[in-house]
């Protein structure tokens, strides 16, 4: 468990690092705090609630570096971003990086599709849409929601963030 949270802990202060140069109220959304247990435990009750907690987003994406499978939450962040992409010149250029980073064959983080998948969105590339990862970005949180995200609620890191901590005697005032 040391080693989750070393690994947290140094995800979390490398992201609130590039918060610093931000101004100070957009800096303050972005910080990175603990959750309850009680918040913690929210995320057992739909994957989504995870994926949206900033917390949880970071917990669950050190948890598939130990598995050595980050590059689904990677991938799947890619697309999302993706899809906010307004100019077109944009949307190709980023269709292109993902496509290279993420779904060709030896591509240094390499997603786990099927061939005919690859294909369609070697296809797409052509006129690049919002939808041209869709299916693939679909098959991506699936794995992950059936898979990791199950794993990820049994690991110890998550369900030491679940406990609720004891309020000594000292605290108390007794």
């Amino acid at each position: 468990i040391k080693d989750w949270k070393t690994r947290l802990s140094y995800f979390l202060q490398n992201s609130s690092n590039s918060n610093k140069r931000k101004s100070k109220k957009a800096a303050k959304h972005r910080n990175y705090f603990r959750p309850s247990p009680e918040e913690a435990q929210l995320w057992s009750e739909a994957f989504d609630e995870l994926l949206a907690n900033k917390y949880g987003l970071a917990a669950f994406r050190a948890f598939l570096k130990s598995e050595f499978c980050e590059e689904n939450i990677e991938f799947w962040l890619a697309c999302e971003d993706f899809k906010k992409i307004k100019s077109p010149q944009k949307l190709t250029s980023k269709a292109k990086k993902i496509y290279n980073d993420f779904i060709e064959k030896e591509a240094p983080k390499e997603i786990n599709i099927d061939f005919q998948t690859k294909n369609m969105i070697a296809q797409n590339l052509q006129e690049a849409t919002h939808t041209c990862f869709s299916a693939a970005q679909k098959r991506v949180y699936s794995l992950m929601e059936n898979n990791s995200y199950p794993r990820f609620l049994e690991s110890e890191f998550y369900q030491e963030l679940c406990k609720k901590t004891p309020i000594s005697r000292a605290a108390q005032g007794t």
